[in-house]
């Protein structure tokens, strides 16, 4: 019994040998496309990944341009905001330098009295000019065809002599801030 035994213990050992043989080349088999399938999912995460790294690198360039267009504009306005922070105070010195050109007009003859008061007026008119002058504040011209970003056109009138849209009076001096109206001139146009 001993030898049936043995011998049925060989066909077992066989028998394994054979079905350890079969296991591992069905595991093979099995891990191969288990293999291929872990690839293609390695792939699919690497091609996930770049692809938010991608939108995530554009997102910043894009937030980065954006905060150097905001801090360009912020910077310019600042620049504009300190070039015309004195407008409305040349503004309100309008009215004065038209009421001394107006006074440098009157011409009193014979009273030594009104002639000092007139050089000194006239004197006055003449700082004002220059001051204004020096920070950016120049009178509109006149002399040139009328322009509506600067004129300002109360009436217009048949003019000898004038071609259409030559000014041909002004009522009111207009002035310039920089590269700004501080007041548009007042002006009769010919028709």
């Amino acid at each position: 019994m001993s030898h049936k035994f043995k011998e049925h213990g060989d066909k077992n050992a066989a028998c394994d040998s054979e079905e350890k043989e079969v296991c591992e080349q069905c595991a093979s088999e099995a891990s191969e496309p288990q293999e291929a399938q872990t690839c293609d999912d390695t792939d699919a995460q690497i091609q996930k990944l770049q692809n938010e790294l991608s939108e995530i690198t554009d997102k910043f360039y894009r937030a980065n341009a954006d905060f150097e267009n905001l801090k360009k504009r912020l910077e310019k306005e600042k620049d504009s905001a300190v070039a015309y922070a004195s407008e409305s105070f040349a503004k309100d010195l309008l009215p004065i330098i038209d009421a001394l050109e107006e006074a440098a007009k009157i011409d009193v003859e014979g009273n030594e009295l009104a002639d000092k008061i007139e050089v000194g007026v006239k004197q006055c008119l003449s700082l004002f000019i220059k001051t204004f002058e020096k920070y950016g504040i120049v009178p509109i011209a006149t002399d040139a065809g009328f322009d509506p970003s600067v004129h300002n056109a109360i009436s217009m009138i048949e003019a000898e002599g004038a071609k259409k849209g030559d000014i041909v009076q002004v009522y009111q001096k207009g002035y310039m801030y920089k590269q700004r109206v501080l007041r548009a001139a007042m002006v009769v146009v010919a028709k």
